[in-house]
């Protein structure tokens, strides 16, 4: 005929006619009248603090809970950040929700997810925390130094990111994060059969050195900028190479590769990117070819060398030339170049001298 009921002091009882929410009681002891077998009592905890059951509208329109209560019914752009005693709980759907507020200190913050972007000042929690994004509606976005992040929905953009960390809603439309690399960038442009102006063939490998200028225009302008600079690249050295002949690309690398550079620059500009630098780094030559500059150079450098001998005998002619006329012009000189002979030779043999007033080199040679 009774129902004995005990709600401890954290607890609320809720008694139900029926399917009919018809009072609450108290913390404390309970004697409920049951004469028809219709009554029952449920025990909710309000340190949960969350009130989950299937028939909460119609528990929420009796009214006997409305002071106690703090009800959220959330439309189709509408998120909610709820806090519990100052931290993060949890991020609310769109639906009805009611926790209890009067044991706990319960806060709550609403966003239109049409924003794009969760701003909020516990976002770090938010996002180190995977039981408070479990089941949510946001997308996290992580933009390292170096980088810039681009937000489109629906196919448009809707924000350009700096370094940093990020929480957008998905709720609102088709959502596309994509994140550019500013840094620089080197390309290798492989070797390609190139066919210079007298009719060489060769090959040539180049490297492109570039950034991102534009993050907007290089994500429209092509699909893969890198793979789009390198065609073009391909394309300029084509172009390049068919208007000089072999010498002047072996000899002139440093001018080629300049204007190679101003050629792809405005190619580089409406790809979104700034060109840095462009070099030649190898020049590959057929077999045949290399054996031919061989032998040219080798005949170069034999008649470079001829032309140096040439040039030092000549030299020393005209060197004893002027020796000879010296001494001819000079006796006394010529006497003197005389004894520097004959002390050379007494070094390496036995001479005798014989000292008289005239004659001593006629004298000495007879000696020997």
């Amino acid at each position: 005929m009774y129902i004995r009921t005990h709600i401890r002091g954290h607890e609320l009882g809720l008694r139900f006619d029926g399917d009919q929410l018809t009072g609450v009681l108290e913390p404390g002891r309970h004697w409920t009248p049951n004469l028809l077998g219709r009554v029952r009592i449920e025990v909710v905890d309000r340190l949960a603090p969350w009130l989950i059951r299937s028939d909460l509208r119609a528990v929420l329109a009796a009214g006997v809970l409305d002071e106690r209560l703090r009800v959220l019914d959330l439309g189709d752009h509408e998120r909610a950040v709820v806090t519990v005693d100052g931290r993060v709980d949890r991020i609310l759907m769109p639906g009805l929700y009611a926790l209890f507020q009067d044991l706990r200190q319960v806060g709550v913050e609403l966003f239109d997810v049409r924003e794009g972007r969760l701003e909020h000042d516990g976002l770090s929690a938010i996002l180190g925390s995977g039981s408070v994004l479990a089941g949510s509606d946001l997308e996290t976005l992580l933009v390292a130094e170096g980088h810039v992040g681009l937000v489109y929905r629906d196919g448009r953009l809707a924000e350009t990111m700096e370094p940093g960390r990020y929480a957008l809603w998905r709720g609102a439309g088709s959502l596309r994060l994509m994140l550019v690399d500013l840094r620089e960038t080197q390309t290798d442009v492989a070797g390609q059969e190139l066919m210079t102006k007298d009719r060489v063939t060769l090959r040539l490998n180049a490297i492109v050195t570039w950034r991102v200028e534009d993050p907007v225009r290089a994500q429209a302008a092509a699909q893969d900028t890198n793979q789009a600079l390198y065609r073009a690249a391909q394309l300029a050295l084509r172009g390049l190479v068919g208007t000089r002949t072999l010498d002047e690309l072996l000899t002139d690398k440093e001018s080629a590769a300049a204007e190679l550079q101003a050629t792809l620059q405005a190619r580089a500009h409406g790809l979104g990117l700034e060109l840095i630098a462009f070099g030649i780094r190898d020049v590959i030559l057929p077999g045949e070819m290399k054996e031919l500059l061989n032998q040219v150079t080798e005949a170069r450098k034999a008649a470079e060398a001829a032309v140096i001998t040439r040039r030092e005998e000549t030299a020393a002619m005209r060197s004893q030339a002027n020796t000879a006329k010296l001494l001819a012009d000079n006796p006394t000189l010529m006497r003197m170049r005389e004894l520097e002979v004959l002390c050379k030779v007494a070094e390496h043999s036995k001479l005798n001298v014989v000292l008289g007033n005239e004659g001593l080199t006629d004298k000495v040679i007879n000696l020997l």
